[in-house]
């Protein structure tokens, strides 16, 4: 694997505990919303900055334009997207969605995390920057 680079490796590791702390402490059958709520607060105590509910630019690959906005659940340290669920399985078109969703933003970096699924394992998906050719038209994030 050399010459491989894990983006934001160190960030993502503190992130995913947290995911870890979350499951191991409340199990699988609650809401989304209360999964939510709990990631928040294991963030916090591991004090990592993050913003609920940010809104998210999503861009026209073809001017760089702001075409509209996205309210993922969370923005972890300005790196970091994350999107909780809590259902007893992830779809491909939900991966589907995401990773389009994750090519017309900013961001290179974004976690799906289902707390319903009986075997908890947190997808990681990555569109790195230089794979959006509509970034040259915007300024810097």
């Amino acid at each position: 694997m050399e010459g491989k680079i894990f983006l934001e490796k160190d960030l993502s590791y503190k992130v995913v505990g947290c995911f870890y702390t979350v499951r191991n402490l409340y199990g699988s059958g609650l809401r989304e919303e209360f999964y939510d709520k709990a990631l928040g607060e294991v963030l916090v105590a591991g004090q990592l900055t993050f913003v609920d509910k940010p809104s998210v630019p999503l861009y026209s690959k073809t001017t760089g334009k702001i075409i509209t906005h996205r309210v993922p659940d969370k923005l972890v340290a300005d790196k970091i997207i994350v999107e909780v669920k809590a259902k007893p399985f992830v779809y491909r078109s939900d991966i589907k969605q995401i990773n389009e969703y994750l090519a017309i933003t900013p961001y290179e970096i974004l976690y799906l995390v289902n707390f319903g699924e009986a075997q908890f394992k947190p997808v990681r998906i990555i569109q790195t920057n230089d794979r959006k050719p509509f970034l040259r038209f915007t300024k810097s994030v």
